[in-house]
């Protein structure tokens, strides 16, 4: 009769540093010095053999990427290896991502921040000539009004849509075909809701009609689906609970979506939408056809021709006149006063998330 011996086992009182409990691990410094290797190799492929700059980087990279997991490989195993492989190329994707986005605002910065002064932004480009500088005043307030005219569009459509779609029509089939729609139309282009709302002036008023509010309807097309997807979104993030909880006192629905669910989620609906704002200020192609440009400043939405920020960067362009470097010194400079709205409204949309979130959440 054959005995069989259980494998020793590790004895249970051990600390997890002792020897036959330990793994073998790179060491602390391990990853310091792989970014020291491509910093040196860049440097000596870009000094040494003369490759471009971007070349040389790229090169190094590809190099120190796949000798950091192999190090890895030798000194920790298959397992370990892999996570730093996969980790690196996480790590590569982002850098990716965020290459064309930092060299867009070093561009613009560098380009814009020229032009940058008091006069730039009061005064308007009514009789300039030659070499006189004029400003983005009229585009500025232009821009202002048609964004804020959007906004009173889109916001009540788009919000009391998303609690129809959240509260009363969660599984009917008239739901299904508004949330469809709603997707077809975040796929819109811009130019398709500029013909839009040129089309619906021109049959309500006049052929060749411009107009601020025209801009406005054709902006609350783009914005109007951001709005409804965001707000569905943060209205579903409501727990279930809550609403129970007030149907449970004899509260009616309304009120109870009136006091409980839009209150619960209002930091995220201000988020979604002032981040709905932010994608449609810079449109360019619906102001372009409906809007129309002018030089001069025009408070009155229903009055007229109405010059936006994207469209006086266009038109600086596409139509410099005698000076072009001092056009294209104004279209970089309204370009950066752009980006900068779109920034603060970025960082609106996050003070408001902390200020409103429930705590916790923050």
């Amino acid at each position: 009769m054959s005995t069989t011996t259980a494998p020793e086992r590790p004895d249970p009182g051990l600390s997890p540093d002792h020897p036959s409990l330990r793994q073998p691990k790179l060491p602390p410094w391990a990853g310091y010095a792989a970014i020291g290797a491509l910093v040196v190799l860049a440097a000596l492929l870009y000094f040494g053999l003369g490759l471009p700059m971007v070349g040389a980087i790229i090169l190094a990279w590809l190099v120190c990427g796949l000798a950091y997991p192999l190090w890895s490989l030798l000194v920790e195993g298959s397992r370990k290896a892999t996570d730093r492989l996969v980790t690196i190329g996480v790590l590569t994707a982002f850098v990716l991502a965020l290459v064309p986005l930092v060299s867009i605002i070093m561009k613009v910065v560098a380009e814009g921040a020229g032009a940058l002064s008091a006069e730039f932004l009061t005064y308007s480009m009514r009789n300039v000539i030659g070499e006189e500088q004029g400003g983005i005043y009229h585009a500025l307030i232009g821009t202002l009004l048609i964004t804020a005219g959007a906004t009173i569009i889109s916001v009540p459509i788009g919000l009391f849509t998303a609690i129809y779609l959240v509260e009363y029509a969660r599984d009917n089939r008239l739901g299904h075909w508004i949330r469809f729609l709603v997707d077809v139309m975040t796929g819109i282009p811009s130019i398709v809701a500029g013909l839009f709302a040129y089309s619906l002036f021109v049959a309500l008023l006049e052929p060749g009609i411009r107009l601020g509010v025209g801009g406005s309807v054709a902006l609350s097309v783009l914005m109007v689906p951001v709005v409804v997807r965001s707000c569905e979104e943060m209205l579903k993030l409501v727990p279930n609970e809550l609403r129970e909880a007030s149907y449970a006192l004899g509260v009616p629905k309304w009120r109870t979506v009136v006091k409980v669910v839009i209150p619960t989620a209002l930091a995220g609906i201000v988020t979604g939408i002032t981040l709905a704002i932010a994608r449609i200020i810079g449109e360019t192609a619906p102001l372009l056809l409906i809007a129309g440009s002018t030089t001069s400043t025009n408070f009155n939405l229903f009055d007229g021709n109405m010059m936006t920020l994207p469209v006086f960067a266009y038109s600086e362009i596409s139509s410099p006149g005698m000076n072009p470097e001092l056009s294209t010194e104004r279209a970089w400079g309204a370009a950066l006063v752009l980006m900068i709205i779109v920034m603060l409204l970025n960082l609106i949309a996050r003070v408001v998330s902390y200020l409103f979130s429930p705590k916790g959440e923050k």
